[in-house]
């Protein structure tokens, strides 16, 4: 596929300007091709999201960010992820119709920040067959508002992540440093498309809005206080929080001391409680027990059984 914003790739805040085109490889170390990990059903995204029956996830291979406590690190580690599953429109096509086929209303794009220009084809090719599903963006929150500005008219619901308020945390576990200030600047563009209300349709699923989802993580009580306060004072408390408490350590964790264990029940306390002193109401708390439940094996063609 030929891309021209690959030529000179700034489709995320890491602004490599490599020429993906010409088959050279910045940060993402991603072509400009379909590079697909997985496209399968999902059950436990938040209720308005996956209603009863779920959503079709397509999550695409590596990622803008390295997080290293990532959940899907399996399929996100740019240097030895797993091969990717799906490489054709058509095969990429037929398989979320196969899925939509099953009565599935939405399609969520996952770790779509470095490769906007095949979702924006692959959300063509569906409305050319006919197909308008809801469409879902899920991301790390580390985006470009150039970019989502040319989403305005393409996206439903923005599922973003807001995963530092901390420089130093977002370098140290993210490698950037400069999270805060453009996942910020991305959400607020999000809200201005979206604003605070979720439109919800008969079934009650999620079909125009904005989500702002948070993980908790182990001993960084005070990051989660900043990024909530942000969220308050530039944005809106009216804004659905999804405050997640499912934070499980993985293989990349081992040994990193901070990191190596589940968050405290008093810790997520201390987090719901500033929530709600600040005065947010719409969105969702995370059951306590839920670090037991998404642990996906992308090994597997169906990673979430």
């Amino acid at each position: 596929m030929n891309f021209k914003e690959f030529e000179n790739c700034i489709q995320c805040p890491r602004e490599c300007k490599t020429n993906r085109a010409a088959g050279k490889f910045g940060y993402c170390k991603s072509g400009t091709g379909i590079e697909i990990a997985s496209i399968s059903v999902h059950k436990g995204e938040e209720p308005v999201i996956s209603g009863e029956k779920g959503i079709c996830n397509v999550f695409f291979s590596h990622c803008n960010l390295q997080c290293i406590y990532c959940q899907n690190f399996q399929i996100s580690n740019n240097k030895c992820g797993l091969r990717s599953r799906y490489h054709s429109i058509d095969e990429t096509v037929n398989r979320i119709i196969s899925i939509l086929d099953t009565g599935i209303q939405g399609v969520g794009f996952v770790s779509p920040s470095h490769m906007i220009p095949q979702m924006k084809t692959i959300i063509k090719a569906l409305n050319d067959s006919g197909r308008t599903p809801i469409i879902v963006y899920n991301s790390n929150g580390y985006d470009s508002v150039e970019v989502l500005k040319s989403l305005e008219d393409i996206v439903d619901v923005y599922l973003p992540d807001f995963k530092y308020s901390d420089q130093e945390l977002s370098r140290r576990l993210s490698d950037a440093y400069n999270y805060p200030e453009f996942a910020g600047k991305a959400i607020a563009e999000m809200y201005r498309q979206k604003g605070n209300t979720i439109r919800l349709n008969d079934e009650r699923i999620a079909e125009n809005g904005l989500i702002i989802r948070h993980l908790v993580l182990p001993g960084e009580i005070k990051n989660s206080f900043g990024v909530l306060r942000f969220i308050s004072e530039e944005l809106s408390v009216r804004i659905s929080i999804s405050l997640m408490s499912q934070y499980n350590p993985v293989s990349q964790t081992k040994g990193i001391s901070a990191l190596d264990r589940k968050i405290s029940q008093a810790e997520y306390k201390q987090v719901v409680d500033e929530m709600d002193k600040l005065g947010f109401s719409n969105g969702w708390v995370q059951d306590f027990e839920s670090a037991e439940f998404y642990n996906p094996d992308f090994t597997q063609e169906h990673p979430f059984e």
